[in-house]
């Protein structure tokens, strides 16, 4: 007899469920496997436009990163390889901050100083303000950031689950990490009509429906969203903190796609810099502000580097934290060094910076084009509205389905825009993720697409959307 068994286990893991790796994507994998084996397909390859993992979609990547870590990894090539000189100063300079040389070697559980000082200066040239170093963390990519910070109220008060106001649609890394230590998921809707802007009103109507089942303890926003693509107003994140300070609030950002701007006179800006050029009282307001190597220009999802800058924490408070993060032992060294090359680039004038430079502003201008691509391809087609992709990796556009279409998904015992999902990608090979993964307003079915596929396959991918689309229409009228 099992030890364990579904009845036994924690019942919060049953809970957790991960769009983006679901059971669709699950099926698309059994697809390419399929076609390896010779059956006949009305397609010749899966295109995976579920996860934003650039390089997987065949970005190259940056030049400098590679080197550096191919350096640190094998560091005879420092003295042996035909590597520019500020390339192998820097893979000496975090050599030298690893225990024995080696990155090999266990570094501090909150990350190598030498590099958490190169983000503080980032972030002080990001924002023209001073930033302090040892309020700075780094971790194993953005999720684990994420998951520290949540810990820290994952306890019940006063008899109540403490909860999380979070956006709809959101990342479903949130409801996940909700399901799994026992926080209550507090939605409130993005509004679609305006370029999914966070309105205030909603912020305080969720609120005030929740305190009768859970405290209410933080406040995440996503900026640039996922999945949604917009990029908040100065003048809407000035509301958002002021609603934060009104309500006692952790403000837990999400910016991870701070590079990735697109749409024509769109400027990001942090919510440290908008919250301290506020001043007293709103820059009082303790922020998690979160940041990663897997997006931006960088892509370099698997090497999982991210760092947090935790601001107006009380001391105790952080000093718990680092505690907490001690017993997870070190965050890998690879990410911490590809973390150190996005914080600290090449400059002006060093060997590697043309080169660097060059292929940076040519990722974020294929980028820019195919966001654009997307949104004018979709809109052209019938069926779909989809708003402005202004950053992040991803369109979320609404597909307007016929209700012999919705009536034919309960038969088959699937939401909507599943059961739409699972037909496109058996009749097309494209895999996109339905929207109720991520959430969505009542009676409405969505589509969360990469803009990452290369070019010649997006447009391929949006022809054969609108393609099926059209028979999809047809069959269901």
């Amino acid at each position: 007899m099992a030890s364990m068994t579904l009845k036994n286990i924690n019942p919060n893991i049953l809970k957790v469920e991960y769009a983006v790796q679901g059971p669709l994507v699950a099926r698309a994998g059994e697809i390419e496997e399929e076609l390896k084996r010779g059956v006949e397909k009305p397609f010749k390859s899966v295109i995976r436009a579920n996860i934003g993992d650039a390089q997987a979609m065949g970005q190259v990547p940056i030049t400098f990163i590679r080197q550096v870590l191919a350096c640190i990894s094998y560091p005879e090539l420092i003295g042996e390889g035909n590597f520019p000189e500020d390339v192998k100063e820097r893979a000496r300079e975090i050599l030298n901050s690893c225990s024995g040389g080696s990155i090999g070697s266990y570094s501090a559980p909150y990350g190598i100083d030498h590099i958490r000082r190169h983000v503080a200066e980032y972030i002080e040239r990001r924002d023209a303000l001073p930033a302090n170093w040892q309020n700075v963390f780094l971790s194993a990519g953005a999720s684990t950031a994420i998951k520290y910070c949540l810990q820290l109220f994952s306890n019940d008060t006063h008899g109540k689950k403490n909860g999380v106001l979070t956006p709809i649609p959101q990342y479903p890394l949130y409801s996940a990490c909700y399901a799994k230590y026992g926080l209550t998921q507090v939605g409130y809707y993005l509004d679609e009509t305006t370029n999914w802007s966070l309105s205030i009103e909603e912020l305080e109507r969720r609120l005030n429906e929740a305190e009768k089942r859970c405290n209410v303890r933080a406040l995440v926003v996503i900026n640039p969203g996922n999945p949604t693509g917009q990029v908040l107003s100065r003048n809407n994140m000035e509301d958002i903190i002021k609603f934060v300070y009104k309500h006692n609030l952790l403000l837990i950002s999400d910016e991870v796609y701070q590079h990735n701007i697109y749409a024509e006179g769109i400027q990001f800006f942090s919510f440290r810099k908008v919250m301290m050029e506020l001043g007293a009282p709103y820059s009082s307001i303790e922020l998690a502000s979160i940041m990663s190597a897997s997006k931006g220009y960088m892509g370099e999802c698997g090497l999982r580097g991210g760092w947090v800058e935790l601001t107006n924490f009380h001391p105790d408070v952080q000093a718990q934290l680092y505690k907490f993060m001690s017993a997870m032992v070190s965050p890998n060294i690879l990410g911490q060094a590809a973390i150190d090359c996005v914080a600290k680039p090449p400059l002006p004038g060093e060997p590697s910076y043309d080169l660097w430079l060059r292929e940076k502003e040519s990722v974020l201008a294929s980028l820019r084009e195919r966001a654009k691509m997307i949104t004018d391809g979709l809109n052209a087609g019938q069926g779909f509205k989809c708003n402005i992709v202004q950053g992040a990796m991803y369109a979320f556009p609404t597909v307007i389905l016929p209700p012999k279409a919705v009536a034919a998904a309960e038969d088959a015992k699937q939401p909507p825009d599943v059961f739409y999902a699972y037909r496109l990608l058996e009749e097309t090979g494209i895999c996109v993720v339905p929207g109720s993964g991520f959430g969505q307003a009542p009676g409405t079915h969505h589509i969360r697409m990469t803009i990452l596929p290369k070019t010649d396959d997006l447009r391929t991918m949006i022809h054969s959307i609108k393609t099926f689309h059209q028979s999809f229409i047809e069959r269901y009228t």
